[in-house]
């Protein structure tokens, strides 16, 4: 992401923290312009390029009352997606994700004798870090600083021997933020615990563009009554917007803390909802 781009998207960051924080007093255009330190035409511009909606309708996509809506619209959202919400170009990275665990010996020994190539490219919502085996996708992280990236990554796999080089595993795995579509599936190669890999493939089953609460997400596993444990499990997701934690929220319909920040959460959940309305 080049300089302004990641100016571009600070602004958009602050605007949506804004909104999310004050969306119950409707504010208007010239507002919200302000607090980014534009001017109400370039704001509009600027931020309905990024969107494709207008801030104002942004805001319904924010509001805790669309969240409870959306919350309450199906009986099963996991359901519906094999069903309906997957034809769309926007949706199809949640159709052709496989997932695979990392052996026992691949867990335990910190990475040794696996090849990871790493690089860094931009995207909607910032520049991301992804990392690949030859099996796969093993991390993808928003990289607001990079060197803190990098070393987050080594850490995780201290043993592994690394290259900076963009392969094909990471550019299919790109392709999950535009919405340009694709037959070949994005493989991940993941290293977690069997609760993790199985918390991590039900949060795949949730359509874009829709939410439900860790409650529901822990029925869906079939474990009703491990909702903390199974946001321990969202909350240590190893590829960023791959594996959808951002549709995750409270019961209550508030949107609730990310890894990678809350605004980004919000910016998210938005452009998906703004996305399946177009």
């Amino acid at each position: 992401m080049d300089h302004q781009d990641n100016i571009n998207f600070q602004r958009i960051s602050e605007a949506i923290g804004y909104l999310k924080n004050n969306f119950r007093e409707q504010p208007d255009l010239d507002e919200i312009a302000e607090k980014v330190h534009l001017s109400p035409f370039h704001f509009q511009k600027l931020f309905t390029d990024w969107a494709g909606v207008s801030p104002k309708k942004f805001v319904q996509y924010l509001s805790v009352e669309h969240a409870k809506k959306v919350l309450g619209g199906k009986a099963s959202l996991f359901e519906a997606a094999h069903e309906t919400g997957l034809s769309g170009t926007g949706r199809l990275h949640d159709l052709f994700v496989n997932l695979e665990g990392m052996t026992p010996g691949e867990y335990k020994n910190g990475g040794e004798n696996l090849a990871i190539n790493f690089s860094f490219a931009k995207t909607p919502f910032g520049t991301v870090l992804s990392a690949a085996t030859p099996k796969g996708i093993c991390h993808l992280a928003f990289a607001d600083d990079r060197d803190e990236a990098i070393g987050t990554l080594m850490r995780k796999f201290p043993n592994a021997v690394y290259n900076e080089t963009t392969d094909e595993m990471q550019q299919q795995a790109l392709q999950a933020f535009s919405n340009s579509s694709s037959s070949k599936a994005i493989r991940l190669h993941l290293k977690g615990t069997p609760f993790q890999l199985k918390v991590w493939e039900a949060l795949l089953r949730i359509p874009s563009g829709q939410l439900v609460t860790y409650g529901s997400l822990a029925g869906t596993i079939g474990s009703p009554k491990a909702s903390r444990a199974v946001g321990s499990a969202v909350g240590d997701n190893p590829a960023a917007y791959i594996i959808p934690c951002h549709r995750v929220i409270q019961s209550s319909g508030i949107l609730g803390n990310y890894h990678w920040g809350a605004n980004r959460k919000g910016a998210m959940i938005g452009w998906e909802a703004a996305k399946a309305q177009l």
